[in-house]
């Protein structure tokens, strides 16, 4: 709504007196003109181009216009023939800007976050064409202005733009700007909508003002001569059509007419603009939005008039039923609005409540129905159950007329039962406004106490427990008349009224307003005719208020006595015993006696004397309500937080005496609590309770004390984790109740000295649960920081974790095991063993608050998300679960915090959730997290309102083959999940959006959880009345779910309420139908209402009988039955027609062992499909069919887990992306040459090998493989990868290397690469694996090339090196570890995987290859290993690592294991062989060698070998995993790859080790040249500072420090010279806010100093070496002094920004007029540059220039901002470069002299790393799509290098220029310039 003063409308230009250009902006061609035709003024903008020249409201950016109108009107006329640009600036609610523009030059629709662009199509004439009449393409009708180009009203409505296009709330226009070339008569805004073709006459006469229609005000208006009509001069725009819900994708004449006015002429063709389609799966289903909203056949609604009067049936009671309040309407207004053949949904509405009254009588209500605010009125109102029932059947008697007979019944109504379907069995919780309630029943059996809106009861020997429902806020306090048959309880709230119960009978006898806005306290007479208040009016000021109970038990009303004001505080108010009239209240400083008389209350203050400054907490009478003496001649003890107990003479009004408790002695003393006068802190006591005998009394200090009467010492105490609120002796006077601030609710018994908790509860909201069946347990997270476990079956509570300074925010069960997770606002996801109480493992993969958490029901697998939209995928077999896959923004970041986020269908295959925007549900398959479908909920309804959003997800039973998905519109909408077509939708459900859902078992009943209510829902939605309703939380309910066994329902929210489910169970399923097990990706319908025509299997009819004698098969894990295919020959001689799901067995010498023949089949129903690698696409599936394929497919896991094992091969994460073009230099031309690497890959498997015969040596850095001469250190480089690289091959005769990456952007396939060694050229590449290859090998005469899939691919692929076709391919259904070739056959091959060796052998007859294969189980003793890498030994010897630290003896005659011992303490990743020798590697970081003589003899003689030993003759400790090694023949000397990113050459003769090729593990955080170029720095995430030799690449020397990652370095730009010797020095910064100072040439660390609190991010020095500037995290910037480690200026300026680049440069003293001969500049990630001039010797350090770079709102399409990097120009002097996130990918030179940007150079992407050529008119840049870019200023000439394998982050050039030095998360490569 606009402001007052913007009413009716603003004319824009007028009120900033554009005409005066003071409070506006024009740039180029702007001018005033007069024009004839409108009588007026008008501006002309005009231009060669739109950007040369516009006209801008306001003047400066920084403004803003502040119009807060709804529509915009913009009077102009394009000029003919031109283009014209006109952009707004809009502020939504959530204070972001965004920007619509319409232009002629825009050809299509473009959107972002904030940024939307439409197409402005300018009409020649008022033509109205619908679409099939239309001829011309929309795209030929968008360009410049026709010549006949007409003045044109153009109306903008922004709060429907916002909404339809973004869902954004609009707040106020910002600024305009106009752009050539059009004219401009004037800017209007208004919330009216104006229309030019209506009259001001023709208005009042049609009463348009009713409708929200004007004339047009004169000032807006366009001339009309008379006789004329306006729409045949003008035209009128208005954008987005009224009424209108749809997206279009253009501006221009719409086709339907204006308001009012008249009809315009169809003689002109014009095309409507077109439906926007914004996501992808709009436009794959647009077809289906039809299908699923076009109209159908419905009842026509009409309203159901109620012509009779329901009977109340009153019958014997049964046990008060606690808490339903089941919600039904009788009137129905509207049939069920569904679609789908079946399932009707019947249309809902939260309605009333279904009530329970009972009678003192004992007889109960059954059947009443009414809308919530009757029977809310009704219950408000009523004051015994009489008048409820009367006051409720008067409802029903507002019928139409007078006439209704109050005997006739109504229809019978289907409706859901039984009713009710639920009862409420426990509550965990305890308190809710305060902990301080509780109160002991007469008998003493059981206590009474508030948990938040509900009153519970329970009985302290079984622990059944009762509940009074009917408080609808938080209850406040409680009070007892003296025999326990009334009960008080007041809630507070707004609300704030107060309840009298009959509390044996449960029923509620009385509500009434407290008129008290927060009652804090309650007090009942002893005889129950007197109940006192105590709380605090609207005002804040305390009022005490007595009322007048007599009545209430005979059904009377309860009158207010009296009421008082009092400035006062009080703390406690009790009535006295032995008279009604006469109470006490305590409070801070005062205590004071109350008396009611003649109607009033008054009130006389206790003479306190010295103690008139306590603060007294509680007050309590003597015992006895007999009185032997006068009633007046009582004792009263109050107490305070001080310590202090007074004993007050009621009669006489007196202190009588007091007395100060003391806390126990200092430690080493006997303790020993007294009654004394002593200074020190007293006991802060908080309640105080007295019997006959003792006192007791609850402190601050969490004890529990009992005292004799007159304090001298304590008899007993018990203490407590949290202060103690209350304390309530019994009447028996054998037990102390007593009650924490923590929430613990328990009794001592006095007699045995035992103390008992009752209940334990979260001191704060419950946020989520998770329950197993196993163990009957439940897991709760609170917002009070603590985890805790409870047993279902006793409610107790079974273990309490508790998070320091982190909350945790979802929970989630393992479903077979002890097993807890916990995701926590930090973003880290922990996981608890419950059987050993331990932490198991730590994630640390998402960086915000975890909002989904969840394990798949067979689990496998855990799954999380976060508040960021990241997705990570865990195995969840192994106990200490790893990251097997994250995804980054696929769940939608707005859709909030929730305890069911994700949620896994129940046979574990797919995975759903909200993302990645609201409006999407995705679904995925659940072991791979590929994404199989997204439906787009917005556009499902299009007669909705506004865009619909997603909201909770939830999968209907395994048969159905169904997903529920709650909307923020109040529906569900049931999805089919292999089409994502609607089968039906229930709406509305809940009166606020639905917060959580839950589906049992059997697919029966439905469970909603909204606000603060619970509904039961009929699935199948058939009967008339498809829900029940149940209250009692007073807080919304977060999450509701069922049990394990069906037989409760569990929601949480302010507390946990367990429910008892009274539904029957499901019949059972007759013996002839078995569901079929089939786990097809998307499961089929069966058994659903739903009779969806699109499937495509049919389930069997029978139950397949199982094989005699099953044939030994690849495939060990469930597999889709229907379409199983074994394995089977096809050759002519063993072909067996037929017998489609038998396997072929031939006996291979041993009588036990068989062997499986594996070769291409012709099959059409195979499940596994593989590509091929010749493309056949030009073929008919017919003939492909029929021609025999060269792979082959075997059965495979559906759901690919990463195997327990190291040796498996897994890619690091990137964020980056490859580049989308790429600027190559022409051959012979190029400046850069890629001269060294530095870095070794240990990310690697295998990726290192070494032939000792040729001696060629080659690794992998990055997606680099590196060729090193180690005689000569001399470094080639191999391009040809664009991933990183996972293993290497070299062919035996060294002339062919093979190497293998992961798959780019465009390929649907990773890549291998085959090298001819000898000139280093890529001969072929082949693609045939899916995701990564994990390992490869060459045959024995390099004919074959065998590579193998990861556990994700799970193929065996095998390649003729003569042509590199395949040959064969076969999927394996278990993940293989390791292959190799037989040494003495090529024929013969072996692979290592899940506890088993496959033997393989190569059949080739002609050009077909036939893999027969056989599986060798591990030995039993083993247990169940993976065995993780093999190798060949001599003479029939396979020996064979697992991850369990043992090597496995194989003999490949018979394929059957002889021998194993335990070789290592972890996993065996590396074996190599040489005759009798063998080389272990492990993760131990150990490399073992060992002599194997005696298992050649073993094998041969079995137990006669005279020794059956294997030695270990050497071992090396290394400093990472081992993962790749290379031996010569004799296994004398190697070469060793650890994860640690170094190369070590090993000899055992020698038993030496040395460093051959090293670098950084993690991430390179900077680089830097030494001033001679002699050398280069580097640091890391790891905290090391490496010194590298530019000549022999050689690591020089390496500083670490621990535990801290250092993040910026520089060295000392001039060497200082002492003693005749140089002394060169690097300072480098740290994650701890310190600097240190290293002596290069003396390799120490000479100073360390700390000027920042924070991490450093930039550090440099200054010109003459004098100085060190640092910048830090929070934007501060410090100098200081390298030799004394003094901080001589701290810069804020930067502050609450990282700074992101420090840089010093020289200048003429004078120059820009300042002192100083160095100038040096700082850059924050804020997009803010400051220079400054210094004069350190001085202490001079002034700001010279402030630069603020502009950029978008928010960034559109990026994970996160792009640095913000500038730099001195080295060419330019008094010209800065910079680069970094704005509203154009550029690089921008800005003049210090002329204080603006002088030249731009446009980039392709946005920089992440700049650095400028000291010596040439060079800049280099880096890129995140790994990308680096060469650009000649100012020419501009650019060249692209390739070779990074994620963002290049880093660039620095040698202050030679000759050199460039660039980084990529661990690797560095150096670079030189030749061409310049």
């Amino acid at each position: 709504m606009a402001a007052a003063w913007q009413r009716p409308y603003l004319n824009v230009f007028k009120h900033f007196r554009v005409e005066e250009w003071k409070r506006s902006a024009r740039e180029g061609d702007v001018a005033a003109l007069t024009d004839t035709r409108l009588k007026g003024t008008i501006y002309r903008i005009r231009g060669s181009s739109p950007a040369s020249s516009y006209l801008q409201l306001p003047r400066t950016g920084t403004q803003s216009l502040g119009l807060a109108g709804r529509y915009l009107y913009l009077l102009f006329r394009p000029l003919p023939c031109k283009h014209f640009v006109i952009h707004l600036d809009v502020t939504t609610e959530e204070h972001q800007v965004v920007r619509i523009s319409f232009s002629t030059l825009f050809k299509e629709f473009k959107s972002t976050a904030t940024w939307l662009q439409f197409p402005f199509v300018c009409g020649a004439a008022a033509g109205l064409v619908n679409d099939r009449t239309a001829r011309t393409s929309r795209r030929d009708l968008v360009g410049a202005a026709p010549a006949d180009v007409r003045w044109t009203c153009l109306v903008l409505d922004l709060r429907s733009i916002l909404s339809l296009y973004l869902n954004r709330r609009y707040s106020h226009l910002k600024s305009i700007k106009l752009c050539a070339n059009l004219l401009v008569k004037n800017l209007c805004t208004s919330d009216l909508v104006f229309d030019p073709g209506v009259t001001f006459s023709e208005a009042r006469q049609a009463d348009l003002a009713c409708h929200g229609i004007a004339p047009m005000p004169r000032e807006m208006a366009f001339p009309v001569p008379k006789g004329g009509k306006w729409h045949d001069l003008y035209d009128y725009i208005r954008f987005p059509p009224e009424g209108s819900k749809l997206l279009y994708d253009s501006i221009q004449k719409s086709c339907s007419g204006p308001v009012a006015g008249d009809q315009v002429s169809e003689d002109s063709v014009h095309q409507p603009p077109q439906l926007v389609m914004l996501t992808k799966a709009v436009r794959d289903r647009l077809s289906l939005v039809h299908q699923i909203t076009s109209p159908k056949a419905m009842l026509r609604r009409c309203p159901v008039i109620t012509k009779s009067i329901p009977e109340v049936h009153l019958t014997a009671p049964g046990p008060p039923r606690a808490g339903p309040a089941v919600d039904q309407e009788l009137e129905k207004n509207q049939r069920p609005y569904s679609v789908g053949d079946t399932g009707q949904s019947q249309a809902v509405s939260d309605g009333g409540i279904h009530v329970y009254a009972h009678q003192r009588s004992e007889r109960t209500v059954q059947a009443m129905h009414a809308s919530s605010e009757e029977v809310g009125e009704a219950l408000r109102s009523h004051s015994s159950p009489k008048v409820a029932l009367g006051r409720l059947q008067s409802i029903y008697r507002k019928g139409p007329g007078p006439g209704v007979l109050a005997g006739r019944r109504v229809p019978v109504r289907r409706r859901l039962l039984p009713d009710p379907i639920l009862k409420l069995r426990t509550i965990i919780g305890f308190g809710g406004c305060s902990t301080k309630w509780a109160l002991w029943t007469r008998n003493n059996s059981a206590v009474v106490y508030p948990c938040h809106a509900v009153i519970v009861t329970l009985q302290i020997q079984t622990g059944e427990q009762r509940f009074f429902i009917g408080h609808t806020d938080k209850v406040s306090a409680l009070a007892f008349n003296g025999s326990s048959t009334l009960l008080a309880s007041a809630q507070g709230g707004p609300l704030s009224v107060v309840r009298v119960w009959d509390f044996p009978t449960g029923t509620c006898l009385s509500v009434f307003k407290s008129h008290v806005r927060s009652l804090l306290s309650l007090s009942f007479s002893y005889s129950g005719t007197v109940l006192c208040g105590v709380g605090k009016d609207g005002h804040g000021k305390t009022m005490v208020v007595v009322w007048n109970t007599a009545q209430v038990t005979c059904g009377g009303e309860v009158a207010m006595l009296a009421k008082a004001h009092t400035d006062v505080d009080i703390q406690a108010l009790k009535i006295a015993f032995f008279d009604d009239t006469r109470m006490v209240s305590c409070g801070r400083d005062n205590v004071r006696l109350w008396r009611v008389r003649n109607g009033v209350l008054r009130s006389c203050p206790l003479d306190l004397g010295e103690y008139h400054s306590l603060e007294f907490s509680d007050l309590a009478f003597e015992e006895g309500h007999v009185a032997e003496r006068e009633p007046e001649d009582r004792t009263l003890f109050v107490c305070s937080r001080s310590g202090h107990v007074l004993e007050v003479d009621y009669k006489n009004i007196c202190v009588r005496s007091a007395r100060r408790l003391l806390p126990a002695q200092p430690r080493g003393c006997p303790r020993q609590d007294q009654a004394g006068s002593g200074t020190g802190p007293g006991i802060a006591i908080n309640s105080i309770s007295l019997s006959s005998a003792f006192c007791a009394t609850g402190s601050e200090d969490g004890y529990l004390r009992l005292w004799p009467l007159d304090f001298s010492a304590v008899v007993l105490e018990a203490e407590h984790e949290a202060p103690v609120s209350s304390v309530c002796i019994s009447r028996d006077s054998r037990k102390v109740l007593c009650t924490t601030a923590a929430g613990n609710l328990g009794y001592l018994d006095i007699q045995s000295r035992d103390y008992n908790t009752l209940m334990r509860s979260h001191e704060d909201s419950v946020l989520a649960f998770s329950v197993e069946g196993i163990w009957n347990q439940m897991a709760t997270v609170s917002q009070d920081s603590t985890i805790r476990v409870w047993d279902l079956t006793s409610m107790q509570q079974l273990y309490d974790f508790t998070a320091a300074e982190e909350m945790p925010c979802a929970v989630a069960f393992h479903p077979t095991q002890q097993i807890l997770a916990c995701g926590f606002d930090s973003g880290m996801v922990r996981t608890f063993s419950l059987a050993d109480s331990d932490l198991l493992v730590e994630h640390k993969q998402h960086r915000t608050v975890i909002i989904g958490l969840t394990f798949s029901p067979d689990g496998n697998f855990m799954f999380s998300s976060c508040l960021q939209g990241t997705l990570a995928l865990y195995n969840g077999m192994v106990q200490k679960s790893h990251v097997l896959r994250v995804l980054g923004n696929v769940v939608a970041r707005d859709a909030g915090s929730s305890p069911d986020a994700l949620v896994v269908s129940r046979d574990s295959r797919l995975l759903a959730f909200v993302g990645p925007s609201k409006y999407v549900v995705t679904m995925m398959e659940a072991c791979s997290l590929d994404e199989l479908l997204r439906v787009d909920i917005s556009v499902l309804d299009l007669n909705s309102t506004a865009l619909d959003s997603a909201v909770r997800v939830y999968f209907a039973p395994v048969p159905r083959g169904e997903l529920l998905v709650s909307t923020s519109s109040n529906k569900i909408l049931v999805l089919d999940v292999k089409t994502g077509r609607l089968v039906r939708e229930v709406s509305p459900v809940h009166k606020l959006s639905c917060s959580s859902l839950a589906l049992s078992e059997d697919g029966r009943y439905l469970l909603t959880a909204g606000d603060k209510v619970i509904k039961v829902w009929d699935y199948q939605m058939g009967f008339d009345i498809n829900f029940q309703v149940y209250i009692g939380h007073s807080e919304p309910v977060r999450q509701v779910a069922f049990t394990p066994d069906q037989r409760q329902v569990i929601s949480v929210g302010d507390a946990i309420f367990l429910w008892d489910f009274l539904a029957l169970p499901a019949e059972r399923s007759p013996p002839g139908r078995v569901h079929s097990c089939e786990p097809a990706l998307l499961p089929g319908a069966e058994g659903s209402s739903e009779k969806l025509k699109d499937t495509s299997e049919t389930p069997r009819q029978t139950v397949p009988l199982p094989l005699l004698s099953s044939p030994p098969c690849l495939d060990v894990s469930s597999v889709h039955q229907a379409g199983r295919q074994s394995i089977s020959s096809e050759s002519d001689k063993e072909e067996e027609a037929g017998l489609r799901d038998s396997s072929k067995t031939v006996v291979n010498g041993d009588a036990g062992a068989s062997v499986l023949v594996v070769e291409s089949v012709r099959n059409e129903e195979l499940i596994v499909v593989r590509p091929r690698v010749r493309q056949e696409s030009s073929k008919s599936p017919e003939e492909s069919a029929n021609e025999p394929s060269k792979e082959t497919k075997s059965p495979k896991s559906q759901c690919s887990v990463r195997p327990d094992s190291y040796r498996h091969f897994t890619p690091r994460f990137k964020a980056s992306m490859l580049p989308q073009s790429f600027s190559s230099p022409p051959a012979g031309s190029e400046v850069l040459k890629l001269k060294a690497v530095i870095g070794y890959n240990g990310n690697g498997r295998g990726n290192m090998v070494w032939n000792p015969d040729t001696g060629f040596f080659a690794y992998t850095c990055g997606c680099i493989i590196v060729v090193e001469d180690l005689h000569s250190g001399s470094q080639t480089h191999w391009l040809g990868h664009a991933e990183e690289i996972s293993t290497l091959a070299v062919s035996h005769d060294a002339w062919v290397l093979a190497s293998a990456s992961g798959k780019r952007n465009e390929d649907s396939h990773c890549q291998i690469c085959i090298w001819n060694i000898q000139n280093g050229v890529c001969t072929a590449n082949l693609f045939h694996h899916k995701t990564q290859v994990q390992a490869m090998a060459f045959s024995r005469d390099d004919r074959f090339l065998v590579t193998l899939g990861d556990y994700s691919d799970q193929t065996i692929a095998l390649w003729n090196t003569y042509t590199y076709e395949l040959m064969s391919s076969t999927c394996i259904s278990e993940p293989v570890h390791d292959v190799a070739f037989s040494p003495f056959s090529h024929r013969e091959l072996a692979c290592a995987g899940k506890g088993a060796i496959m033997f393989w052998l190569l059949e080739q007859q002609g050009a077909d290859v036939n893999l027969r294969v056989h599986q060798a189980p591990s030995p039993a003793v083993l247990g169940p290993v993976e065995l993780t890498s093999l190798c060949y030994g001599a003479d029939a010897l396979l020996y064979s690592g697992t991850n369990s630290g043992q090597i496995c003896v194989w003999d490949t005659e018979t394929n059957r294991c002889f021998m194993t011992w335990e070789a290592d303490e972890g996993e065996i990743g590396v074996l190599l062989c040489r005759h009798n020798r063998l080389v272990s590697g492990s993760n131990t970081k150990r490399i073992r060698l060992w002599e194997v003589t005696a298992v050649q003899e073993l094998r041969l003689k079995g137990p006669d070998a005279r020794s059956s030993s294997v030695l270990l003759q050497h071992e090396i400790t290394l400093d990472g995993t081992i993962v790749s090694a290379a031996f010569d023949d004799s296994l004398e000397m190697g070469i060793v790859g650890t994860t640690a990113g170094t190369l070590w050459y090993i000899n055992w003769t020698e038993n030496t080790s040395i460093r051959l090729i090293s670098g950084h593990k993690n991430k390179v955080t900077e680089v830097c040249f030494s001033p001679d170029e002699t050398q280069c720095v580097t640091c890391g995430e790891d905290g090391s500072v490496r010194i590298w030799s530019l000549g022999s690449m050689e690591l020089v020397v390496q500083f670490q420090v621990l535990n801290q990652s250092c993040q910026c370095l520089a060295w000392e730009p001039h060497p200082i010279v002492a003693c005749g010797a140089e002394s060169q020095h690097v300072v480098a910064g740290y994650s701890d806010g310190t600097i240190r100072v290293f002596n290069i040439s003396r390799t120490e660390m000479e100073l360390k100093m700390q000027p920042h609190a924070t991490a450093l991010t930039a550090i440099a020095y200054s010109m003459d070496g004098e100085m060190v500037l640092s910048g830090g995290k929070d934007g501060l910037v410090a100098v200081s002094s390298p030799h004394t480690g003094m901080t001589l200026h701290v810069l804020a300026d930067h502050k609450g920004s990282p700074i992101t680049v420090l840089q010093c440069t020289g200048k003429q003293y004078h120059d820009f007029g300042v002192e100083g001969s160095e100038l040096w500049l700082a850059t924050s990630l804020d997009r803010r540059v400051s220079i400054w001039a210094s004069d350190w010797l001085k202490n001079k350090c002034e700001l010279l220039d402030w630069l603020s770079f502009p950029a978008p709102a928010g960034p559109e399409g990026l994970s996160s901002l792009p640095p913000s990097l500038a730099a001195f120009c080295p060419w330019e002097p008094g010209t800065l470069v910079y680069v970094g996130f704005g509203m154009q990918k550029e690089a921008l030179f800005y003049s210090l002299r002329k204080k603006q940007v002088v030249e731009k150079i446009s980039l392709p992407y946005f920089a992440t790393s700049l650095s400028l050529s000291p010596a040439a008119c060079f800049m280099a840049v880096g890129f995140g799509e790994r990308l680096l870019r060469l650009l000649r200023c100012p020419a501009s000439d650019v060249q692209d290098y390739a070779g990074h394998d994620d963002t290049v982050h880093l660039c620095c050039f040698a202050s030679s220029g000759r050199r460039l030095l660039t980084a990529s998360h661990s690797a560095v490569l150096l670079w030189e310039l030749t061409g310049s």
